[in-house]
């Protein structure tokens, strides 16, 4: 049975090498990786079957990583932060983080976290959609850009996270409390209305001189509807 496959993300070399010395006496197979940037394109590479990811890091830290993250996959996450109190953890949680860890952290804690996500995720899953087309709309997930018929459409990031909800369930209709979650992670606390007019951002910006053309159906006292080919 091939060995499950762990990408560690931290620009500390130091718990890199601790992190990939204790995964590698249990049986898994490490890849180490010193950013975010550098841990995106190794997880367009090659998928792991979970990330330990590190808050703290300079230019793209492990908040940014885990949202570019989670465009591309529901691959576990571990994240590893030197702050222990109750808003940093609700706060990695919330925002698609499967575990939290806090330095220093016991080296057999550590690993039995691991293992356990692992041992929830099953099987290794599909790998991450990186890129996505239609008749109308091209997305590429990992360089977060998006063309409308074939014109570049520059897109706020949680405008992109609505564009990527619609692509991801075609024909399918979204209530305003799906898009709540898919998008903003969490319905409590955000006015239902957000939606309608974040939807009208979007049309606005994909075609600023016909909004009809735009793929989005209103599906009126459900939702919206995305419709392209």
């Amino acid at each position: 049975m091939t060995a499950a496959r762990v990408l560690v993300i931290d620009d500390d070399g130091d718990i890199r090498r601790l992190v990939a010395e204790l995964l590698g006496r249990a049986g898994l197979s490490v890849e180490q990786a010193e950013n975010g940037r550098s841990g995106l394109r190794a997880l367009h590479r090659t998928p792991p079957d979970l990330v330990v990811l590190d808050v703290q890091m300079p230019e793209m830290d492990g908040w940014e990583t885990l949202e570019r993250i989670r465009d591309l996959s529901e691959v576990p996450v571990l994240m590893l932060t030197a702050r222990g109190d109750e808003l940093e953890r609700v706060r990695g949680l919330k925002a698609g983080a499967d575990d939290y860890v806090v330095k220093p952290f016991g080296r057999q804690e550590l690993v039995a976290r691991m293992q356990a996500l692992l041992r929830r995720a099953g099987p290794r899953g599909e790998e991450p959609q990186v890129r996505y087309a239609d008749d109308r709309v091209t997305i590429d997930f990992a360089q977060r850009t998006v063309t409308f018929d074939g014109v570049d459409v520059s897109l706020t990031p949680l405008e992109f996270k609505l564009l990527a909800a619609f692509v991801r369930h075609p024909r399918q209709v979204l209530s305003r409390d799906q898009l709540l979650e898919l998008v903003w992670g969490d319905a409590y606390g955000v006015s239902a209305d957000q939606v309608k007019l974040y939807v009208g951002y979007l049309r606005r910006k994909l075609a600023p001189e016909d909004t009809t053309r735009v793929p989005i159906e209103t599906v009126r006292g459900f939702g919206y509807r995305y419709t392209a080919n």
